[in-house]
């Protein structure tokens, strides 16, 4: 059974590491607003194992209006567990907090890689393709709640 619960962005560490920035050192999964007082972390336990981790972060996107908007990130699922929809049912269990601070909008740079997933999810692209460097090409997307 999965059961998604908050989690200190300390226990988010080791799956950024092991999924997002495995060429980088664990300091590069450390983002600057973890520790924020707006932020939160949502991790996704299977059998008692932290399988999957998002962070959302206060923060407003220049390109957007609504004037209150969370950042998505770090969003990541360990490899062998990804059939079992642990980021969507985090991503799910997050907009409902969202929605509970009266959010108007999340947004988050997406990998091109994941940017299908994130579609299906109900998030917009905005803009052209860039790139984060030493990750690679991205895609601003977004989603009002």
């Amino acid at each position: 059974m999965l059961v998604i619960r908050q989690i200190n962005p300390e226990d988010t560490y080791l799956i950024r590491h092991k999924v997002l920035r495995p060429n980088q050192s664990i300091e590069a999964c450390k983002f600057e607003n973890d520790h924020q007082i707006d932020s939160f972390h949502l991790g996704a336990f299977f059998r008692e194992t932290l399988i999957s981790i998002a962070s959302f972060h206060k923060e407003k996107h220049p390109c957007f209006d609504e004037e209150l908007q969370y950042r998505l990130r770090g969003m990541a699922t360990l490899q062998d567990h990804r059939k079992l929809k642990a980021g969507s049912s985090i991503l799910l269990h997050g907009e409902e907090l969202l929605k509970e601070k009266n959010v108007e909008l999340w947004w988050c740079n997406a990998r091109i890689s994941v940017s299908d997933y994130y579609k299906k999810l109900g998030l917009h692209e905005f803009g052209e393709v860039f790139t984060i460097e030493p990750i690679g090409p991205h895609k601003l997307m977004y989603k009002n709640i």
